[in-house]
């Protein structure tokens, strides 16, 4: 076995949204506007749940959690995408290009789990609302927050060891807008059989696993929402978790969007551009809106923060 990584490639180029000269600054134009408004409405997200006392519930807490990662998750692939499309430049420095992809996967893993864990705190408040309080203690809140990071963590550091024991040396083209482990383990000349096993084995570890607490917890939800006998209640209820569901639904559907676009081709086809653009930029960016769109508490909260009247009416 190779000695830790003895690549002679000090750089890689990111071709995944390779486009004609006169599109650059529309491009450019297009992610700039993205990033500033998925960054701005999940700061304002969490000024807004920090600044009212009665959103400071386990639900808004998981909710400022996982606008915090939308932030971090948009600011690990676009800034880099926008500097490459002003310059011209689709190279990105091999030790970058590690740390991108850490925190890629950092910040996905962490979302699956955040997401998780609000399904939950519907489950216990619409299936179980006389135990709520006893169930979703402050403490099981912080904990699933510790170990959300956690394991996100050292997923993305096991993986980014693994590959840094890899060598690369020949190609340095990755067909992709960011550095992703599947367009780096086909780069790689030294044997990923290893790599590949564990990106299996931690897929369904950390992948299968939440999504099937998401499907048990809305399976759950929707059962006691059809037994409501009033058409009001059952929209009444069905409101509170309608925001979740939708981001759920945008997350996990871009996610298998990108898996599906990689089993089925070699290389990173338009389709699966488009679906990593709407995993890694489109679903964080729409996240803050859905939430303040669809939550009254949330509009309000937001009308409380600018002091403006009319916001309400608007939203």
């Amino acid at each position: 076995m190779e000695r830790g990584n003895q690549t002679s490639i000090s750089e890689f180029l990111l071709l995944g949204l390779s486009v004609r000269a006169e599109q650059w600054q529309l491009l450019f134009v297009l992610f700039l506007w993205m990033y500033l408004l998925g960054v701005l409405g999940s700061l304002l997200i969490i000024l807004a749940i920090a600044s009212d006392r009665h959103l400071h519930t386990p639900m808004y807490f998981f909710l400022t959690n996982l606008s915090l990662a939308d932030v971090c998750f948009l600011s690990t692939t676009v800034p880099k995408m926008l500097i490459n499309v002003q310059t011209q430049d689709k190279s990105i420095s091999y030790a970058g290009c590690l740390a991108q992809m850490y925190c890629f996967m950092l910040f996905s893993c962490l979302e699956s789990f955040l997401l998780t864990g609000m399904a939950f705190d519907r489950y216990v408040a619409i299936c179980h609302p006389l135990h709520y309080t006893s169930i979703m203690s402050p403490q099981l809140c912080a904990w699933t927050i510790v170990a959300s990071w956690s394991i996100g963590s050292l997923d993305a550091l096991l993986h980014t060891l693994m590959v840094v024991r890899l060598s690369f040396c020949a190609g340095n083209e990755i067909h992709h807008f960011f550095c992703e482990l599947s367009q780096l383990l086909k780069l790689s000349c030294t044997d990923t059989l290893f790599n590949e096993v564990l990106v299996y084995v931690v897929l369904v570890a950390l992948g299968v696993v939440p999504l099937t607490g998401l499907l048990f917890s809305y399976s759950c939800i929707i059962s006691t929402i059809l037994r409501i006998p009033s058409p009001g209640g059952r929209y009444k209820v069905f409101s509170t978790c309608g925001s979740h569901l939708s981001v759920v639904s945008l997350y996990y559907g871009t996610g298998l969007g990108i898996y599906f676009s990689q089993i089925s081709s070699t290389q990173t086809s338009g389709m699966g551009s488009v679906a990593s653009v709407m995993f890694t930029v489109v679903s964080p960016m729409l996240n803050p809106f859905i939430y303040s769109l669809r939550n009254k508490a949330m509009k309000e909260a937001l009308s409380n923060v600018f002091s403006w009247k009319s916001l309400p009416k608007i939203l």
